[in-house]
């Protein structure tokens, strides 16, 4: 079994730190199991910011438009933006935060 399909059965308990000031998510894509990572940080408005690093968003081909999810962060629905980012083609594999 892919890691991929694994995490679709078997998704890891998440959790992000109370006031996090940045989250780093690591991805597993259906896609030969290729790993990505997104890091959300707080801009100096104190807002959440998503860097998906040398990919393009849209690669990963989610719902939710990038807008929405750093939104849903700011209110610190952290399970929601993980339903927003899973809905791509990529799984969370795990989440660190500071």
């Amino acid at each position: 079994m892919t890691i991929y399909k694994n995490l679709l059965k078997n998704k890891p308990l998440l959790t992000v730190k109370e006031n996090a000031r940045e989250v780093v998510i690591n991805l597993v894509s259906c896609m030969c199991d290729n790993t990505h990572t997104w890091t959300l940080k707080k801009n100096s408005d104190g807002d959440f910011k998503i860097t998906t690093h040398s990919y393009a968003f849209r690669n990963f081909q989610t719902k939710a438009t990038k807008d929405e999810i750093e939104w849903e962060a700011d209110d610190g629905n952290w399970n929601v933006v993980f339903d927003m980012i899973n809905s791509g083609t990529s799984q969370i594999r795990s989440v660190r935060s500071r």
